[in-house]
């Protein structure tokens, strides 16, 4: 392995923080990680800073950012991670899931909203892995012997960040919860045509249901976000309602951040599609795509002929 490298393996990932202020919290995410702060930058001057040579990362802190400028943030660090290979970590406001979902889209942006300290750190961690993966040299410009070693550091490292997690969330206690009320009259109506043996009404009742279990037993013990969401999005083609990103957050009846992580999942799984608003740019609606909607009516079908009850 070349000197250059090592030295790089050594020092860790380098970030551009861009914050209106000092923010405690990411600051010491980003050091937990073993993430240099190469730069903090307000909003207003970030744009300045995003041809810095040297960054494997861009940490965003919005949620006390003026709103007039974050858009134009956000579209910006979005089109210069894509162009220069960094990851983008953006931490926002319940009210700003929707505009950092609508110009933060992919496998390279990470979302957090709200985050509890462990999840600053959970996020830190895989974009530095994210890094470390792409700096990883060929095999043939190492030895079998100096592969092994920088794989047991690796190992180290991830051994430690997972206590790190597990101390942090020791910590904190109680997982925060947001509110559990379906964002109203925030969906139009789309072009979506779904026939299933269901109807809207059958689903949203196992909706109910399911919700109804919090009442007798902790919500963490019976937590499952993908199917409900799955449930809220085919309950939606079903009534030819679009939904919007915070409101299926909330559908999730997890906290944003973990909902937020699931959204992306469930995209990679190719469950999910992401719909643009022809008549604001700064919202994304989601939905089910075709082998989402597939699977839903499948597995209604196969129910329904078994005498099985939708759960």
């Amino acid at each position: 392995m070349g000197t250059d490298e090592t030295n790089s393996y050594a020092i860790g990932a380098t970030a551009l923080l861009i914050a209106e202020s000092a923010p405690g919290d990411a600051t010491q995410a980003l050091a937990l990680t073993g993430i240099r702060v190469r730069a903090q930058v307000d909003f207003a001057h970030a744009a300045e800073h995003l041809s810095e040579q040297g960054l494997d990362m861009i940490v965003i802190e919005a949620a006390a950012a003026p709103e007039a400028l974050v858009e134009n943030v956000l579209a910006r660090v979005d089109a210069v991670a894509r162009e220069r290979h960094l990851s983008i970590v953006a931490a926002v406001s319940f009210d700003q899931v929707d505009l950092a979902y609508a110009n933060l889209f992919g496998p390279h942006a990470g979302l957090l909203c709200d985050p509890t300290m462990p999840e600053r750190v959970n996020a830190f961690a895989v974009a530095r892995a994210s890094k470390d993966c792409r700096r990883r040299p060929a095999l043939h410009d190492v030895g079998r012997d100096a592969e092994a070693a920088r794989l047991q550091r690796l190992n180290e490292e991830v051994a430690r960040i997972a206590d790190t997690l597990a101390r942090l969330s020791r910590s904190e206690g109680v997982t925060r919860r947001g509110n559990a009320v379906r964002e109203p009259g925030s969906e139009y109506c789309g072009p979506v045509a779904v026939t299933a043996e269901t109807s809207a009404a059958e689903i949203r009742a196992v909706i109910r249901s399911r919700r109804l279990r919090a009442q007798f037993f902790a919500p963490d013990l019976l937590a499952d976000p993908a199917w409900d969401m799955l449930l809220d999005l085919f309950a939606a083609a079903l009534e030819q309602r679009q939904v919007s990103v915070s409101s299926l957050c909330i559908a999730a009846a997890v906290p944003p951040t973990t909902a937020l992580r699931w959204i992306s999942t469930l995209h990679e799984a190719g469950l999910f599609a992401r719909q643009a608003d022809p008549s604001d740019r700064r919202r994304a609606y989601i939905g089910l795509s075709a082998k989402g909607l597939e699977g839903m009516r499948g597995y209604v079908s196969a129910a329904k002929r078994a005498g099985i009850g939708l759960v």
